[in-house]
C-alpha cells in the first residue's frame, strides 16, 4: 500500500516522479496550454488535463489567461477531483513553459503541496517512461479549498503605481528583442514596448533544453536585477513566462515576488506610451 507524500521543492525530476507516481495522494496535471483531446495527444499515465485558457481563467476576461476567482478556481480544481491533501506535480510538453503557470494559479490560492516536472513531458520520454493517450478524467469530485492570497497577483492600477513609483523591481520576462521593441509582438494589433521602469531577464536563460538550470545560475541571474529583500514583480506577455521567473525565484529564496496578470498584452493595450 503506498503511502501519502508531500512536496518538499517546488520542482521535481522525472525519476522522482517514476518512483512516486503510485502514491495515493499523488495528482499529475497536465498543463500544456492550448492542447485539445484527440487520439494523436499523448499524457504522462493518469495525468488530468489541467486547461489554462478554457478551465482555469476568467474566459470573459478582455486579455488572454485571465486571473480566475477564487469560486470559479475552487470549482474547477474539485471538477479534477483535486483534494485538500492531494500532492500535485504538472508538467507542459514543453519542458518548462506553462506548467509554471499553474503552479503559481495554485500558490496564489494558497496552495504549497505542488510542483513542477523538471523537464515536462519531454524529459519523461527521453527517460523512456510510459506514456498513453490523452484521457479525460471522469472521477469523484475533489474537495479542494481555494483561499485567494492577493500579495501573489498584480492588476492594472497596482502596477501604474509600481511603475511610476518605483515602489517594486519590475522583472520582465520576454526575449531581449521584444523588450527593447526590435520585433513585433506576437499578438496581433499589440504594440511593441515596455513597462516604464522595468529590467529585463528572457525566461528563457534560466532555462537548459527545457529544464531548470541550477540554483546558483538562476540565483545568479536574478542577483543582477534584485536584491533578496526586494519586492518583485514578475511580467511577461500575458502572465505565463512570468511564473517561470516566480519559480525560478521561489527556488532561490526570494520571498516577496508576484505576477503582473495581464502583463504586456494588457499594458501595451490600455497605455499609449
Amino acid at each position: 500500500m503506498y503511502s501519502n507524500i508531500s512536496m518538499s521543492s517546488p520542482l521535481v525530476s522525472v525519476e522522482w516522479l517514476h518512483k512516486n507516481i503510485e502514491a495515493n495522494n499523488l495528482i499529475v496535471l497536465d498543463g500544456t496550454i492550448n492542447k485539445v483531446f484527440d487520439a494523436t495527444q499523448i499524457q504522462i499515465p493518469n495525468s488530468r488535463f489541467f486547461d489554462i485558457k478554457k478551465k482555469f481563467s476568467d474566459i470573459n476576461g478582455s486579455f488572454p489567461s485571465t486571473f480566475p476567482t477564487e469560486k470559479h478556481f475552487q470549482k474547477e480544481a474539485r471538477n479534477l477531483g483535486i483534494n485538500k491533501d492531494s500532492a500535485i506535480v504538472v508538467y507542459d510538453d514543453k519542458g518548462i513553459y506553462s506548467s509554471a503557470r499553474v503552479w503559481w494559479l495554485f500558490k496564489a490560492f494558497s496552495y504549497d503541496n505542488i510542483a513542477v516536472l523538471n523537464g515536462g513531458l519531454p524529459a519523461w520520454k527521453k527517460a523512456n517512461y510510459d506514456t498513453e493517450v490523452m484521457k479525460k478524467y471522469d472521477g469523484e469530485l475533489g474537495d479542494f479549498i481555494a483561499n485567494y492570497k492577493p500579495e501573489n497577483m498584480t492588476f492594472f492600477n497596482a502596477m501604474k503605481e509600481a511603475s511610476k513609483n518605483k515602489t517594486h523591481c519590475i522583472i520582465d520576462a520576454r526575449s531581449e528583442r521584444r523588450f527593447k521593441g526590435l520585433e513585433p509582438e506576437p499578438r496581433e494589433g499589440l504594440r511593441m514596448g515596455t513597462i516604464p521602469n522595468s529590467v529585463n531577464l528572457p525566461y528563457t536563460d534560466l532555462l537548459d533544453a527545457g529544464e531548470l538550470k541550477s540554483r546558483e545560475a538562476i540565483e545568479a541571474a536574478l542577483n543582477k536585477r534584485a536584491n533578496k529583500e526586494d519586492s518583485i514583480i514578475f511580467s511577461c506577455g500575458s502572465g505565463i513566462t512570468a511564473c517561470v521567473l516566480a519559480l525560478g525565484a521561489n527556488i532561490s529564496g526570494y520571498k516577496n515576488i508576484s505576477v503582473y496578470d495581464g502583463s504586456w498584452t494588457e499594458w501595451g493595450s490600455l497605455v499609449n506610451e
